[in-house]
């Protein structure tokens, strides 16, 4: 059985957790191919090496920049003296310095940290050394190119019996010959796309925390972890703010049914969370999980007997596609129709959008409010469970919080709440508590 698994930056932030991460490996040998990130932070005020790239970048023409570089250069030439290793990154880093101040580009430098620590811990463990620019194409918007990869990775991992591959990026999917990064976290797509090339059966993703949590911790104190959960459900979580794993890795392994193990390197015993296509495994609770999002805005068109007109709702999208804004929700009544949007993105467009739904649709009247938090309470449980939306609405309002939208998707997989930004954490609170709590 092959497990291709990932070691994301608290994993590897020194020498202390790479030896971690040498036991972790070496105790089970199917645990062939291992995707690595940049070194994270060692303690709470530290910085990453990724945000230190970052700075070098801007940097690069000033007098700060030798001294960015040397930190650095410190942070891998540390984990390297402590780890007692008979290697050098001297040459890597001559180039990489060199490269930047001659022009290098932003995607380039940032990869680096990827890099140069997956070029450590393949010597650590005795693992090839695979580099993703050599078969992983990107392409200009950050998306995994599955056409051009595929075939090029495929080939290349069965040259392989163990090995290690950075993650985060790959080479454009053109003919310019440059580094392209996935979006930040991209190391889990790396990882995903890796398991789908070389048919793992399983994909483990060892991060800081015991699995995917119910709720975030910032939030509710100590809530419970997920045993087990299926894409779906993730995919709704990742979406409105849970942030474990990345919501793209998702796809590569989804299309091979693949399972995804989330495990903690501090504590390598726990189960973590499977993330799996589907399962029989009756849910612990009814709610796999809750999360949410702040700074929405609803607008709201009342129009009578809107209802009637055909291409209304068309229209109305319309207006909003022109002006190059998505939406997150479309709640609407027999002549109401509400759109939620980001207030960020609208509040720049807000009077075009305006102007241009009065153009298409001659609405009676139109209602903006601002201030609005959408809360996502997600679980397969739910499709089976009766009043779930009740004990929604009962435990807000014993906690005094209006509800100022609802949404419920036709899978019966989630309901969707909007409070008021000041509401937002007490009212994940509340859901925790009836649904987590109350249940134990």
């Amino acid at each position: 059985m092959i497990k291709v698994v990932k070691f994301g930056g608290s994993s590897l932030a020194d020498a202390s957790q790479f030896k971690k991460v040498y036991d972790i490996v070496g105790s089970d040998p199917d645990r062939r191919y291992i995707i690595n990130s940049a070194p994270g932070k060692r303690f709470k005020d530290d910085t990453k090496i990724t945000d230190l790239l970052i700075l070098a970048y801007s940097n690069r023409k000033s007098d700060h920049f030798n001294h960015i570089f040397t930190q650095i250069t410190d942070r891998f030439n540390e984990i390297i003296n402590e780890l007692s290793l008979d290697f050098s990154l001297d040459d890597e880093f001559d180039q990489i310095k060199n490269d930047i101040m001659n022009g290098a580009g932003f995607d380039y430098t940032v990869s680096r940290g990827e890099y140069l620590n997956g070029k450590i811990l393949a010597y650590y463990l005795g693992y090839d050394f695979i580099d993703p620019k050599d078969v992983i194409r990107v392409d200009i918007n950050g998306n995994y190119d599955a056409y051009r990869t595929d075939p090029l990775l495929s080939k290349e991992l069965k040259k392989h019996d163990y090995a290690v591959i950075p993650g985060f990026y790959g080479y454009k999917n053109d003919h310019s010959h440059t580094i392209q990064a996935f979006s930040r976290g991209g190391s889990d797509v790396t990882g995903s796309i890796v398991s789908k090339c070389i048919h793992a059966k399983l994909y483990e993703n060892w991060t800081d925390v015991n699995g995917f949590l119910i709720a975030d911790p910032r939030i509710v104190d100590k809530p419970q972890s997920i045993r087990i959960i299926t894409y779906k459900e993730l995919r709704e979580l990742s979406y409105m703010g849970a942030s474990v794993l990345h919501e793209n890795s998702i796809f590569p392994v989804r299309s091979q049914g693949i399972p995804i193990n989330i495990k903690n390197t501090n504590q390598p015993d726990d189960p973590g969370t499977l993330i799996v296509e589907t399962t029989a495994h009756k849910p612990e609770h009814i709610l796999t999980g809750i999360a949410g999002k702040k700074d929405f805005t609803t607008v709201m068109i009342e129009k009578d007997m809107m209802n009637s007109e055909i291409g209304f709702g068309r229209k109305v999208l319309q207006v909003f596609e022109e002006e190059k804004l998505s939406f997150e929700h479309m709640p609407s009544g027999i002549d109401t129709m509400t759109i939620v949007v980001n207030t960020k993105e609208f509040i720049k467009k807000e009077q075009s959008v305006l102007s241009g739904l009065h153009r298409a649709v001659n609405p009676d009247h139109i209602e903006l409010e601002s201030d609005l938090s959408l809360i996502a309470i997600v679980g397969r449980g739910m499709k089976d469970g009766r009043g779930t939306a009740a004990r929604v609405f009962n435990a807000l309002a014993k906690k005094n919080i209006n509800i100022k939208m609802i949404d419920q998707g036709s899978s019966e997989l989630n309901i969707i709440v909007g409070v008021r930004n000041i509401y937002f954490d007490d009212a994940i609170r509340a859901i925790y508590d009836e649904f987590i709590t109350n249940d134990d």
